[in-house]
């Protein structure tokens, strides 16, 4: 009799992925009461039987139908245990949803259990009552959670848990989540090795792991930005200083811009990646060399951010970030090659005057007291959000042969003449002149692969071909449990149901 794979909370199907992965079939029951959630989890994954209701209110024998379990996945919902959470008030109801793995331990007793919850899970005690609703009493924190594990513990099952970060196991998301492995069948808990690392470390330059993915990797550079100039609103104050702030840091003090080449043709097949090590291509008359710098700013904490070559930061529900790159450009601002601006130059035509940079970050559009630069998009993304504030800012500049040299990215920008316009930056004693801001939100399918999900993942349609919106797309990827966790945690417990060959990425 073939055991069972059960995907509580299955959402759009993020931990189903991961499990798929590593079995190399889909999980057999999926559990939702949303029905957005359902129709992503059912396009994706058509033969699993799907279950459209609240998890409590779905009988374990019936869904199973008295074959064995192997696995019983649960991810509750985390928003009243997240410290994004602040001050608000807290649902008994929501923080209860973990129940629901101990009435599955009692009735059908699966093999091993793999619950994923925000790390402040751990703090789950009882509620206090007070004017403003129910919160977190201080003085009996995690006593709920340890209730919690004893009756899992009293159907017959060591449990463990552990934090671990999606990065570490090839995801471009530094996602931290904790998770917590229960078991009944006599054999230890596993929590898998971390796969990956940053570039610069002896584990990765010795071959031992793979270095993080990155944010850069996430994004679509043929999407344009809006100009942040002539909008009909305009940008709050804020905004502009963060912008200013992240091409400060990574942009001016940036000793090592992240290059992409693009053919003349555009963003085709024969897109490449430059090391900063290479000469600059030989430069045509159309000046099709494009240097890009890509850093991500996080409005919401006060770190300055870090290499674009390390992983993005956790990837929450509500994304808040946004995206600015640096690139070589043409004077129409349309993406072109590019290499090392710190090595020989190739062939120089008459219409080089028009090389240019575009500086590239991602910014939180979301609270007003974020002061930090922000963070290069050479590492993993932070946390995308169910509601998206990711923003791509690009700033194009153009080399200046003027006498002027700029002027402080703290004072506001001059007037901008038809011929000289206003200074910023001096790259390898050149001076460059910006001739435009844009800036755009990211798109769902920008997210999704920072999330984690294979390149196919279909997030636009349901079952039945009818679109999805944008906002429904956000809020499942962002509730999305990233498949490379699972795909690692499913592998290192239950090898006996997995395939062969690992997902390498």
């Amino acid at each position: 009799m073939r055991e069972l794979i059960i995907d509580n909370f299955a959402g759009g199907g993020g931990a189903s992925t991961g499990i798929e992965m590593a079995i190399g079939r889909s999980v057999d029951v999926a559990i939702n009461h949303d029905p957005n959630a359902i129709a992503m989890h059912k396009v994706n994954h058509p033969t699993t039987r799907h279950y459209c209701e609240d998890v409590f209110q779905v009988d374990p024998h019936e869904a199973t139908r008295g074959l064995p379990v192997a696995l019983c996945w649960f991810s509750p919902d985390c928003k009243h245990f997240s410290k994004a959470k602040g001050s608000t008030p807290v649902s008994k109801k929501i923080r209860g949803l973990a129940w629901v793995a101990v009435k599955w331990a009692k009735a059908v007793k699966p093999r091993v259990i793999i619950l994923e919850n925000v790390e402040e899970f751990r703090t789950w005690g009882p509620l206090i009552e007070t004017e403003k609703g129910l919160f977190p009493d201080p003085a009996h924190k995690g006593e709920t959670f340890e209730e919690f594990k004893y009756e899992l513990e009293k159907c017959g099952y060591i449990v463990e848990f552990k934090e671990l970060r999606a990065c570490d196991y090839g995801a471009p998301t530094t996602r931290k989540r904790l998770f917590l492995i229960a078991r009944s069948d006599g054999k230890l808990i596993v929590f898998p090795e971390a796969t990956h690392a940053p570039k610069d470390t002896l584990e990765v330059l010795s071959g031992l792991k793979l270095p993080y993915h990155s944010a850069a990797e996430c994004i679509d550079w043929n999407i344009p930005g809006q100009s942040i100039f002539d909008r009909k609103k305009p940008l709050a104050e804020n905004t502009m200083k963060r912008i200013a702030r992240g091409l400060q840091k990574f942009v001016i003090h940036n000793p090592n811009p992240f290059i992409v080449r693009i053919g003349q043709t555009g963003f085709g097949g024969d897109r490449l990646s430059y090391s900063l090590e290479q000469s600059l291509t030989t430069i045509t008359t159309k000046a099709e060399h494009c240097l890009v710098t890509p850093t991500i700013m996080v409005n919401t904490s006060g770190h300055p951010g870090s290499s674009v070559t390390e992983p993005l930061k956790t990837i929450t529900t509500g994304g808040h970030q946004a995206l600015i790159q640096t690139s070589w450009i043409k004077e129409d601002y349309s993406k072109s090659t590019g290499t090392d601006i710190s090595k020989p130059v190739g062939t120089i035509t008459a219409q080089s005057v028009h090389q240019g940079v575009m500086s590239a970050f991602l910014c939180k559009h979301y609270g007003g007291n974020y002061q930090g630069a922000g963070i290069d998009v050479r590492n993993p993304t932070d946390t995308i959000t169910q509601v998206d504030h990711h923003a791509l800012v690009e700033a194009f500049l153009i080399k200046y042969y003027g006498s002027d040299t700029g002027q402080s990215l703290n004072d506001p920008l001059h007037t901008i003449p038809t011929k000289d316009r206003f200074g910023l930056v001096r790259i390898e004693n050149q001076d460059y002149r910006i001739v435009d801001i844009t800036m755009r939100m990211l798109q769902p399918h920008e997210l999704s692969k920072a999330q984690g999900l294979p390149e196919d993942y279909i997030i636009d349609r349901d079952p039945e071909g009818n679109k999805v919106s944008k906002a429904v797309q956000t809020a499942r990827i962002g509730n999305m449990v990233v498949p490379q966790c699972a795909e690692a945690l499913v592998r290192a417990n239950l090898p006996e149901l997995c395939q062969t060959t690992q997902n390498s990425n």
